[in-house]
């Protein structure tokens, strides 16, 4: 791994990027549908594309890290959210075959899979379902600096985790 190289930032799709599960309570009016902007990509027939905010491309493409997807949507989150945001062609993660159940230890079945992925490199990981098994499994089997940024899947992104990752991310030795 060169020094030079900036972290990564391991990216969920459903909840992060697409909220689900509020009430009505929390959200009287529902989630806010967007068009999409004059010669962005559509989508794709996908009626949940609608519900990612498109000023999150600009948003994460601004952050000093390198953009891999860690979602189940695998390569159709290039497909079909990528030409959404803006984004180009990112690295995605690949995940077994069917993915393991979450062991009884809580541990996400993620975890494993991203630290083989990061290779010692230091990465930010943004999802709605991490714990702290897995912050501790990360802290004890990562050689990098890592942070774990566990997202409400009923809000998604939010200005604060923003700044979270983006002071995180420009931390020296990141």
């Amino acid at each position: 791994m060169s020094d030079s190289a900036p972290p990564l930032l391991f990216l969920d799709v459903d909840g992060p990027l697409i909220p689900f599960g509020a009430t009505r309570h929390q959200l009287p009016d529902g989630y806010p549908v967007f068009e999409p902007e004059q010669g962005s990509g559509g989508t794709g027939g996908n009626p949940l594309i609608a519900r990612i905010d498109p000023d999150l491309g600009p948003r994460l493409r601004a952050l000093p890290c390198e953009l891999v997807w860690a979602t189940t949507w695998e390569s159709e989150a290039n497909e079909c959210i990528a030409p959404w945001l803006g984004l180009p062609e990112l690295p995605v993660v690949s995940w077994p075959e069917p993915p393991p159940a979450v062991g009884t230890d809580g541990l996400h079945w993620k975890t494993p899979a991203l630290l083989r992925w990061a290779a010692g490199r230091p990465f930010a990981w943004v999802d709605d379902e991490i714990n702290d098994t897995d912050r501790a499994w990360v802290e004890a089997h990562h050689p990098g600096r890592a942070l774990l940024l566990r997202v409400d899947a009923w809000r998604g992104l939010t200005d604060a985790d923003f700044t979270a990752l983006d002071d995180w991310l420009r931390l020296p030795g990141g």
